[in-house]
């Protein structure tokens, strides 16, 4: 089994104070954490050995985001859900190998919700054709969630590369550290605090669900009316909602969860919180609970250039959690569902 190392070289310190003189104001910017981001990680890693990488991978997300405006969240999402499960190492790609590997997909929070693998497949295919070999699938989500974001209209930006493909899955620690829709806030912090991220890089990172959709079963106990419910919904969104799933949780709809602007890469899912119309427990709860959240929901709200400047922060963390750098460890995989023979 890989083990993940942090080699600390000159560049990953670079980009480790980097980070954490972007993160004024964000306290949790310590030592102790930073360490995770002297990975080895760079940008522009493939300038030389697949020159063409990024512009291939951003054609195949343009295609499929042209073809399916949804595909965009489902494509950032696959990054979050690989990076919150033993690191950025493409994980969650592998397929079950009865006896061999257990999928993360199997997972609860996974099953029949992520989606876009074979977006995936066709990126990886085109990268094998230009460069056999080189191209991780663990970097091709992390190109692909940040073109995500850019197509939809969000922030643009660099994203740092050279992870390793794990030749392992963790089906039991994807039920463990993916973040629920009925959680709170206090529930919320500790799941990210325990990946390594901070109580600001989960109000930041929560805003993903500016695009996307959830089905009727993740918010169906939000319609029926409860006085004692920490996390209120507006009355007529309410009613909206119950009409959009009429058989509450056994509807089989899928429901946008920015209702202001769902294929819009904006500030509006925070936005919507100030007006009760958050659809998930887990997204209404940051507004609805005084404290820190409910002070940053306010900021980003009026301000879509703060978010955008935190999120490429937050996401570029994330994307940093514990990858496999070192060349005798992880492969690069032919094939994203399966490790090389």
């Amino acid at each position: 089994m890989a083990t993940k190392r942090t080699p600390s070289n000159l560049l990953g310190s670079k980009v480790c104070i980097l980070l954490c003189i972007l993160s004024i104001g964000d306290m949790s910017c310590t030592a102790e954490e930073s360490s995770k981001y002297r990975s080895g990680l760079q940008y522009a890693f493939y300038k030389h050995s697949c020159p063409r990488a990024e512009l291939i991978v951003h054609q195949v997300v343009r295609s499929a985001v042209e073809k399916e405006a949804r595909m965009a969240a489902s494509l950032l999402r696959l990054h979050f859900h690989d990076c919150f499960v033993q690191g950025c190492d493409g994980s969650l790609l592998l397929k079950t190998v009865p006896g061999v590997i257990e999928s993360e997909q199997d997972a609860a929070p996974n099953l029949n919700s992520v989606r876009g693998f074979d977006v995936v497949d066709s990126m990886k295919a085109a990268l094998e054709r230009e460069c056999p070999g080189v191209v991780s699938c663990a970097d091709i989500l992390a190109m692909a969630a940040r073109d995500s974001v850019g197509l939809g209209g969000g922030p643009r930006y660099s994203v740092l590369l050279g992870r390793r493909d794990s030749r392992t899955a963790n089906k039991a620690l994807a039920n463990k550290n993916l973040p629920g829709f009925s959680f709170n806030v206090s529930d919320l912090v500790a799941n990210f605090a325990n990946v390594g991220l901070s109580a600001h890089d989960m109000v930041v990172l929560s805003g993903g669900h500016t695009i996307g959709k959830a089905g009727c079963d993740k918010f169906a106990e939000r319609l029926t009316v409860n006085p004692k419910d920490p996390a209120p919904l507006d009355p007529s969104y309410r009613k909206y909602l119950s009409q959009l799933c009429p058989e509450g949780a056994n509807t089989a709809a899928d429901v946008n969860l920015d209702v202001k602007t769902p294929i819009r890469f904006d500030n509006a899912y925070y936005s919507n919180l100030l007006k009760n119309r958050g659809l998930l427990h887990s997204d209404q709860v940051l507004y609805s609970t005084q404290g820190f959240s409910h002070d940053q929901v306010l900021l980003y709200a009026h301000s879509n250039r703060a978010w955008f400047t935190d999120f490429v922060k937050s996401i570029t963390k994330m994307g940093s959690l514990s990858p496999i750098t070192a060349y005798n460890e992880g492969e690069i995989r032919k094939k994203c569902g399966y490790v090389n023979p």
